[in-house]
């Protein structure tokens, strides 16, 4: 399996930063590299997020990262990391 970024995803890394650093630098900066680190676990195992049906026919998928959500996407054998939140945001 190969791991790719997208666009959206690497702008919610930056975002969700600006949006937890007011409160705690290092805990943003700890959060950013989890949320980093967290995909290579997929390449083991793609399929252990949940399956968000709403999305069908594509293979969209989300794991909880801490208080953050990831979603990704699974495409023959490429995972795509698609966006990420904290649980806390107005979205």
């Amino acid at each position: 399996m190969e791991l790719k970024w997208t666009s959206k995803a690497l702008s919610d890394l930056v975002r969700l930063y600006d949006f937890l650093s007011p409160l705690n630098k290092q805990a943003a900066a700890a959060t950013v590299q989890s949320l980093t680190a967290a995909p290579a676990k997929l390449l083991a195992q793609p399929r252990i997020g949940e399956k968000l049906e709403e999305f069908e026919p594509r293979e969209i998928r989300r794991i909880l990262v801490g208080n953050c959500e990831m979603r990704y996407e699974i495409q023959q054998s490429t995972i795509y990391v698609l966006r990420l939140w904290h649980t806390r945001e107005d979205r």
